[in-house]
């Protein structure tokens, strides 16, 4: 394409993935997609993209291009023409935001109260359409993570508390929670794992879950999470005395084809009883399947089928799953080892979240975001799929973030 004076410039289309740190505090982190999208840089980068898209449009309609090079320009082409889309919509929405602001100051210079109000609902109205704007642009530039479609296997594991059993009735609760936010997404939620506490908590579960973009959703819940309550019963509750506790998340991408090869020989099988529901069979049979990886340790449990061979493959594939994720964590710390927290690794002993039930709200401290009314959360539904989504929100801006700081620096290095 040299030939043709057009070559383009290293695009986030091109970059293969980024790293997401969620405690960058020294760096000023933009703090929504507007702020962002006014970034001098962003404008600049969208611009040559634009200019990019034209050049490829004009080159498309020569009659000297060979069927590779047409090839490859209606590929570039594909990528650039949602981008170009969303930045001239956004242009022409800022435009009609200017508009808007120039008409209220001339509202508020003749005292039309009245007519300013109305003007300042629509302004509302307008900024928050630039918000969904931005956003959509952003998640069109950001490349799509490669195991962002696969299905997970979701594991909770209570923790450990001075008194009370508060832990345990929060893992449990947490399980819920992401089962029903499942069933809200229409996605698929198999329990392969379930071992309750004594009095009525949990004590471990995993669950295999399947369905559109599962692990984009899940990928940021990979963590401990607080809990601070009164229990409900016990010395403590006529005290009025608040316990915290914690219970850990783990989240890990299982694509459709894990290839791992597993040597027999490294494994331990044992089988035992099932506990929980299940009715009778769950008592008289030794159909539960517990897997340990002798070279690593790692070991794997399933109770969810009667049969014992079933259990059994599905223990290995959640084996799999999990030495699948340890040479994806070491892959990404050898790319990006300044980073403490990165795009698919977990911080197990770092927490998260806190959902703190006296004063009824929930906290995530990667974002610093607030919510109140903790049932709400915990019925996983929008609440909670809010509380996603703006981790979400917050990632895509600091992969942009991330892009621009280094173009920056390749600038003034001279590279």
């Amino acid at each position: 394409l040299h030939n043709h004076g057009f070559w383009r410039p290293k695009s986030l289309l091109d970059t293969a993935r980024f790293t997401l740190s969620f405690k960058s505090r020294h760096r000023k982190i933009h703090q929504d997609s507007q702020a962002l999208w006014k970034h001098e840089a962003v404008q600049k980068y969208l611009e040559t993209l634009s200019k990019e898209y034209q050049q490829v449009n004009h080159l498309l309609n020569a009659d000297s291009l060979n069927d590779f090079e047409q090839r490859t320009l209606r590929r570039r082409c594909a990528d650039l023409s949602p981008i170009v889309a969303a930045f001239q919509e956004i242009k022409e929405a800022e435009k009609e935001v200017q508009e808007l602001e120039a008409m209220c100051r001339e509202l508020d210079r003749r005292d039309e109260k009245q007519l300013l109000e109305l003007a300042f609902e629509e302004k509302e109205t307008l900024d928050e359409k630039m918000n969904l704007l931005c956003r959509k642009l952003f998640q069109l530039l950001v490349p799509k993570e490669k195991y962002d479609t696969s299905p997970v296997i979701l594991e909770v594991t209570a923790g450990r508390t001075t008194g009370g059993d508060i832990c345990q009735q929060f893992t449990k609760e947490m399980f819920e929670m992401y089962q029903n936010y499942a069933a809200y997404k229409h996605w698929t939620f198999d329990i392969v794992n379930y071992t309750p506490a004594e009095i009525g908590g949990l004590h471990h579960a995993a669950a295999h879950i399947s369905g559109e973009d599962v692990y984009r959703h899940l990928k940021y819940e990979g963590g401990t999470h607080r809990v601070q309550r009164i229990p409900e019963t016990g010395m403590s509750s006529r005290m009025q005395r608040i316990h915290t506790g914690t219970m850990s998340v783990i989240v890990l991408p299982q694509p459709e084809e894990v290839d791992i090869k597993v040597d027999p020989k490294d494994l331990r099988i044992d089988t035992f009883r099932a506990k929980g529901a299940g009715g009778q069979h769950v008592n008289k049979t030794d159909s539960a399947v517990r897997i340990v990886h002798l070279p690593t340790g790692l070991a794997v449990e399933c109770q969810q089928e009667r049969s014992q061979q079933l259990n059994k493959e599905i223990a290995l594939r959640m084996l799999r799953a999990k030495l699948y994720q340890q040479i994806i964590e070491k892959q990404l710390s050898q790319e990006q080892s300044a980073r403490k927290l990165q795009l698919g690794t977990r911080a197990q002993s770092e927490r998260i979240r806190t959902y703190n039930f006296t004063q009824d709200r929930v906290t995530d401290h990667r974002i610093s975001y607030e919510a109140r009314n903790i049932k709400e959360i915990l019925c996983g539904k929008e609440a909670l799929d809010k509380l996603i989504n703006r981790l979400l929100e917050f990632a895509e801006i600091e992969a942009v973030t991330e892009y621009l700081e280094n173009l920056q620096a390749s600038e003034g290095g001279g590279c």
